[in-house]
């Protein structure tokens, strides 16, 4: 009365075949070889932009500072004539 009843017993196992999960190599490529100096380049671009706008910043200053010295220097010239 109390006795549990066990489940029929299949005659064939039901076991699914096991595969092998191959998972592929690593393709190396080209970019993973440049990584390290893509920085560096990035700097030297950089630190090139940087210099330019100060070469550019000092000539625009001689320029605007010799031009007010011919300015000073005929209205200087211009007062002493009179």
């Amino acid at each position: 009365m109390f006795r549990p009843e066990l489940p029929d017993v299949p005659t064939r196992p039901t076991t699914t075949p096991v595969v092998p999960q191959q998972t592929p190599a690593p393709i190396p490529s080209a970019s993973r070889s440049l990584t390290p100096y893509m920085g560096a380049a990035a700097a030297l671009v950089v630190v090139g932009v940087v210099l330019t706008a100060l070469l550019a910043a000092v000539a625009i200053s001689a320029v605007s500072v010799a031009i007010a010295a011919v300015v000073l220097r005929s209205l200087v010239n211009g007062a002493n004539r009179r």
